[in-house]
């Protein structure tokens, strides 16, 4: 069945509109996973576990049962296939069955512990369950040594189902990333549009103080003032305090946040580097625009932005 919506975006802006089909929906990785696999038969029981959280980068570390120590670095390979960032923690654990030839009793140590605890009690009865116990009586033979690396078709294949149900829980969390982070991608769009439009009423305000008090001033002290060095002070306000530059940047990193999300591939590194750069024309916004009303959009701005960067922290 096919899956479709639609995001409504404020005053009906295009650049949250966005519609779209179920192979559309953004993908994105969590970094924080599990995944984990099973095989037993008559030859062994192999068991596979592996956790991941966030990282900057990706670390891997492994247990591994022995002799299997060696295949490490094919671990490692099949790990880097699936996954590119983050902390890996792998358990493979290789257990065989014990059989009736795996352990042979000394006979030697057997009649040697026997014939000292004869000579300590005389006539006494030895028990021999006594004597099982002591050390060296049980040998336990280990089974001839294969390469560890004969082993490894087998292995992997339950190594991969592990990394494709750690895959899975990464994907499943990542869609309910990608939904929180398009939810906060439209209120900061919400917050833009104020922003956009409280910006002429900044100069406009301004300009009407501004005449308000030349008024005054010419009541008060008779002082003649030309219109033009009016229009020219109330340019320079103007100018200094435009923030048309930085909305429509903004507006662009707003863009590319939402592309970026609906990459092929999961992004989350790039997403930093674009939620800094939106960090940096909220700012800027903020310090030129010298008004009450948009200095509460920045401030609600810089708090969506914050919840963003929290979550991207773990978006592989």
């Amino acid at each position: 069945m096919q899956r479709t919506g639609t995001f409504h975006a404020p005053y009906n802006n295009p650049l949250f509109a966005l519609s779209y089909v179920a192979n559309e929906v953004p993908v994105l990785l969590s970094m924080t996973g599990f995944g984990e696999a099973r095989l037993q038969d008559d030859r062994w029981s192999v068991g596979v576990e592996v956790r991941t959280v966030n990282n900057r980068h990706l670390k891997m570390s492994a247990k591994i049962s022995e002799p299997y120590g060696a295949l490490e670095p094919e671990l490692e390979r099949l790990v880097r296939e699936t996954v590119r960032r983050g902390t890996v923690q792998i358990l493979l654990r290789v257990d065989r069955p014990r059989r009736s030839d795996d352990y042979r009793l000394n006979t030697v140590a057997v009649a040697s512990y026997r014939a000292q605890l004869q000579a300590l009690g005389g006539d006494a009865p030895v028990d021999l369950a006594a004597v099982l116990v002591l050390p060296g009586v049980v040998e336990e033979r280990k089974p001839d040594a294969n390469d560890p690396h004969e082993d490894w078709p087998a292995l992997s294949a339950v190594v991969a189902e592990a990394l494709a149900k750690l895959q899975s829980a990464r994907a499943e969390e990542g869609r309910v990333m990608a939904d929180e982070l398009l939810a906060l991608g439209r209120a900061v769009a919400v917050q833009l549009e104020r922003v956009e439009a409280r910006g002429p009423e900044v100069v406009a305000g301004y300009q009407k103080r501004l005449t308000e008090r030349v008024q005054a001033l010419v009541q008060a002290h008779g002082v003649a003032i030309e219109p033009k060095d009016l229009i020219r002070e109330v340019a320079v306000l103007a100018e200094r305090a435009d923030i048309s530059e930085e909305i429509v940047r903004l507006r662009a990193h707003l863009a590319q946040y939402v592309e970026v999300i609906r990459e092929p591939e999961s992004a989350g590194r790039k997403l930093e580097f674009v939620v800094q750069e939106m960090g940096r024309e909220t700012n800027t916004i903020g310090s030129k625009a010298n008004d009450v009303e948009i200095s509460r959009s920045v401030v609600e701005i810089k708090g969506l932005l914050e919840k963003i960067r929290e979550l991207i922290q773990n978006v592989e």
